[in-house]
């Protein structure tokens, strides 16, 4: 979903949006590598989300669900699917 229409829907989000998450981007650790390649991970993936998932669970407070984050959003995707389907509609008439 485009950053403007979010902007443009809800205004009070764009600020988390702007910079490093306005374009897409993939990141990997081949640089940190190539200056030390006796670099290796320690922590497997699945070790780690296993901590992260306890560490949530560890605390109730931290899996308090924002219903009024969840409608705002839950509105955004119903006006941009509805968006895009006139914008189709539009284009093949």
């Amino acid at each position: 979903m485009p950053t403007d229409f979010i902007g443009a829907c809800l205004p009070e989000s764009l600020g988390g949006l702007l910079g490093d998450k306005a374009v897409s981007v993939v990141f990997d650790n081949s640089k940190i590598k190539r200056f030390v390649p006796d670099y290796y991970a320690t922590m497997p993936f699945a070790r780690g989300i296993r901590q992260t998932v306890a560490w949530f669970d560890a605390d109730p407070t931290r899996k308090q669900i924002d219903d009024d984050a969840n409608t705002r959003w839950d509105k955004l995707i119903d006006a941009y699917e509805k968006g895009a389907t006139e914008a189709l509609r539009h284009f093949h008439s």
